[in-house]
Formats: structure tokens, sequence, C-alpha cells
């Protein structure tokens, strides 16, 4: 369904889907070759809108727009799965819920690899925003 993209590893990678286009960025880490009938569904990273297909799950959906699934919170090195069968913990994002009356939105912990996409997620990828879960940076 997918195949590893050949970006170039002379320039950085891009971490922000490519808006210009609606199509995602040229330094993806995958590429889809089929299933692309399937109904598209907005959902955010961080911040940005980007569009998946409908039953993507979130790894698919994430590494279709850029290299990696998250960076992580303890050492800020690129993470993108291990497993791929949710054993690993690897692939943990977050995703931001709706605040309720007034109240600041929480970050829930969803396993990338397990997780179906869904309309209107809003998944934080970044450990700058982690950060602010966990009382501020790991080192």
């Amino acid at each position: 369904m997918s195949r590893s993209s050949h970006a170039s590893h002379d320039s950085p990678p891009s971490h922000a889907p490519d808006q210009s286009a609606g199509q995602p960025s040229c330094h993806a880490q995958l590429t889809r070759l089929a299933e692309t009938s399937r109904a598209p569904v907005t959902f955010y990273i961080d911040g940005e809108p980007v569009q998946a297909l409908a039953g993507d799950t979130l790894l698919t959906a994430i590494l279709t727009h850029q290299r990696h699934v998250r960076i992580s919170e303890f050492s800020g090195a690129p993470r993108a799965g291990f497993c791929l069968i949710g054993a690993c913990q690897d692939c943990w994002v977050r995703c931001e819920s709706t605040p309720v009356a007034g109240g600041d939105a929480q970050l829930t912990r969803l396993r990338a690899c397990s997780t179906t996409v869904q309309a209107g997620m809003h998944v934080v990828t970044r450990a700058a925003h982690a950060d602010d879960v966990h009382g501020g940076a790991h080192d």
C-alpha cells in the first residue's frame, strides 16, 4: 500500500506538510500507491490541517506527510515507529481533546500504529508540545 520515498539525505527533512498544493510533502516517509479511492479525512498534525484516507492508521496518515511519527520528548530525536503491532511504544503520539467548559485541552496518548485516524483529530508530534504535559523538558 505504501513504500518509502527516496528523499535526499543532503537536505534536512521538512516537518510540515506541503500545503501549497494540498498534497503531502516531498519529504514524506511513505507514498500511497493503492487504495486511493477511499474518502478523504481532514485531521491536524501539530496544528496544520492535512488529509488522510478513511481507514488509515495514524501512523500511515502521519508518515504520508512527514518523515517521522513523533519527536521523542526524552532525546529530541525523530521516531517513526518500530514494531507496527502496538508492542514497542515507539509510535506513541498525543491527541488533543476538546476543552470542556472553558478548561484547557488535555492530551491523550495514542499508539499511531493501531489507532484509526478520525476527522478533526488534533495530533501532537513535537516534544516541545509534550513538555507542557510532563512539566518541562527531559534531558
